[in-house]
Parts: structure tokens; sequence; C-alpha cells
């Protein structure tokens, strides 16, 4: 029997974009960053698994660079405080969620360390590496897909 070939189709550039509630005052700042995560598909909807926004908020908090090392034992340190389970802790895991949140230009990496985009405003680095980037580049490939199938 042959076996079959199956293409692996791999995206040049995805976002996943997920509309809430507007956030109120009366929730935590880690709730707030759960469900910025949870917008821009750093989350899933029911994901227990939540270490990113862990991470997102350590470097949030942070003024200096960080490498991995210094990430995880302020995670572990934060999650041990808000007596939350010491999931996902894993180093291996640290730099994946931080792989990811690069990828959304949230966080860049500095020799072995990280931090906020240029230091820069969250929603400076919204307004401008995804709003006026990253998301117009993937809409007008998806046209160009509509337009060939006409």
């Amino acid at each position: 029997m042959t076996k079959k070939i199956v293409s692996k189709d791999t995206p040049l550039a995805e976002i996943t974009l997920r509309r809430y509630e507007k956030p109120s005052s009366e929730m935590s700042k880690r709730d707030i960053i759960k469900k910025l995560c949870l917008s821009v598909g750093l989350l899933q909807p029911g994901d227990s698994r939540d270490i990113v926004v862990d991470i997102f908020n350590v470097l949030l908090d942070s003024k200096e660079t960080l490498d991995s090392d210094e990430i995880q034992k302020r995670v572990i340190d934060y999650r041990k405080n808000s007596n939350l389970a010491l999931q996902g802790i894993a180093q291996s895991n640290i730099r994946r969620q931080l792989r990811r949140l690069r990828e959304l230009f949230l966080v860049e990496k500095i020799r072995n360390t990280y931090r906020i985009t240029e230091n820069e405003n969250l929603h400076n680095i919204f307004e401008e590496k995804l709003k006026k980037f990253y998301i117009p580049t993937i809409i007008s490939r998806v046209e160009e897909y509509f337009k060939m199938i006409e």
C-alpha cells in the first residue's frame, strides 16, 4: 500500500481576534490581561493553561529586560502568591510562550533577554505593529484568494 502524502500548509502569518465585553474597572489586572490574551488568540476560551497571562504580566511589571530564568522565577513567585496552580512553568514552556508573545510583536528579544517591545505603551504597539502592519497584510492575502476564486 502506498503512503499518501498530505501537504502541510504553513501560514506565513496568522492572528485570531475575538470580541469580548468591555473591560470594567472592577476587573483585576490579571483578568484584563487574560481577556487581552483571549482576544488575540494567545489563549483559547476555556483553556486552563494560562501561564502566558502571568508571563505577560511579569514583563509588563518589569522596568528591565529579563532572561527566561528570571521570568520563570517571577512567574512561580506570582502564581504562589496568587494561590494559582504551578502548571506550565517548565522552562521549555516559558520559552514557547515568549515566542508566541514575540510573534504578535508584544515582546521582543534582545540577546537572551526579553521586554515589552521597545518598552512601548501596549496600545501603541497594537496600533503600529498589529493594526497598521500585521492585520492588513493578512487581510490583503485573504482578499487575493477570494479574487482568484471568482
